[in-house]
């Protein structure tokens, strides 16, 4: 059965998505006080997020959240965990530049891809939240122990929020870590001081819900016809999606020196308010993810109204009392 919303809807879940991207950027105080290390991923997460507490603090936490667990190692070191390393200057600013547009494109639509994967692993583990009928398995939705993002939770609610922290974790660094939302420093135009977008919508290319319902091959052809052509993330000395590892990223638009907004202090943070408008844009993102998989539940599972439970049972502390 393909699921996938009507072009209407689609149309309609943008416009509502731009529209709460551009209220949170007058919403975010311009002196945050946290950054995209785990306190400000933690931040994000809870401002998008309708979650009861215990829940929302297993997905959130700055130390022991989901959404901070892709910041352990190993996975610290993979580049498209992060969207790292889709960096490109075109050749109006450096013509000589090492990274052509394709190979930029390929790391970003590597980072989309994890993110796609991780979605699907979601939806495919609510299923055990909820029997046949519709009832809420309590021993599956209980969190009155932590969870422990091993990958192989004994509890389908675990499960979840693992795969959707992970995956949302790339999905916010990519906010951080690019020019989606920059403005550039006044000044040349270079490696060490990208072109910034200035954009206030949540950005096409990560429509994850979406691209879950599509073939790979046809959801990489419409992404990349929604990438800019000035769009970068930063050279970092991770592992980029072939393997390699660019320890110096000599002569290219770096994490460290150039673009990241990791901390209020960093160096592209600190241009106009970069670093204000990178924390709404993944705010804004998040609670569209959210949306998107709220949606992909009651898609999958629409007999006894088996999705509107697993979201229940996913928002909720104790699901099987506030889920009937």
């Amino acid at each position: 059965m393909d699921h996938r919303p009507s072009a209407g809807r689609r149309r309609a879940a943008s416009a509502v998505a731009t529209g709460v991207m551009a209220a949170v950027l007058t919403a975010v105080p311009a002196g945050a006080a946290h950054a995209f290390t785990g306190g400000n991923h933690e931040e994000i997460t809870r401002a998008a997020l309708p979650w009861q507490p215990l829940t929302l603090t297993a997905m959130a936490d700055a130390r022991d959240g989901a959404v901070n667990a892709d910041d352990r190692r190993p996975y610290f070191d993979i580049g498209p965990l992060h969207c790292d390393n889709a960096d490109y200057l075109a050749p109006r600013y450096d013509p000589r530049y090492p990274r052509t547009r394709a190979r930029a494109t390929a790391e970003l639509l590597a980072c989309v891809r994890s993110a796609v994967a991780r979605f699907r692993n979601a939806v495919e583990a609510a299923d055990g939240l909820v029997d046949a009928d519709g009832r809420v398995r309590a021993g599956q939705s209980d969190l009155s122990t932590p969870c422990t993002w091993s990958g192989r939770s004994d509890r389908a609610k675990c499960a979840v929020l693992e795969q959707l922290g992970r995956g949302w974790h790339q999905i916010e660094d990519f906010y951080a870590h690019s020019n989606w939302t920059d403005r550039a420093a006044p000044g040349p135009i270079g490696p060490d001081n990208p072109p910034g977008l200035g954009r206030t919508d949540v950005a096409p290319f990560l429509d994850i819900r979406r691209y879950s319902t599509m073939k790979e091959a046809d959801w990489i052809r419409r992404a990349r016809e929604l990438i800019p052509a000035d769009l970068t993330t930063g050279c970092y000395p991770d592992a980029d999606s072939t393997g390699a590892r660019s320890p110096d990223c000599r002569g290219r638009v770096t994490h460290n020196r150039a673009l990241n907004k990791d901390t209020a202090a960093s160096v592209r943070s600190r241009t106009d308010d970069d670093f204000r408008r990178a924390t709404a844009g993944a705010t804004a993102e998040i609670t569209r993810q959210w949306k998107g998989f709220e949606a992909a539940l009651r898609a999958a599972y629409p007999e006894h109204r088996r999705g509107e439970r697993m979201i229940c049972a996913l928002t909720h502390d104790t699901p099987a009392t506030a889920c009937p």
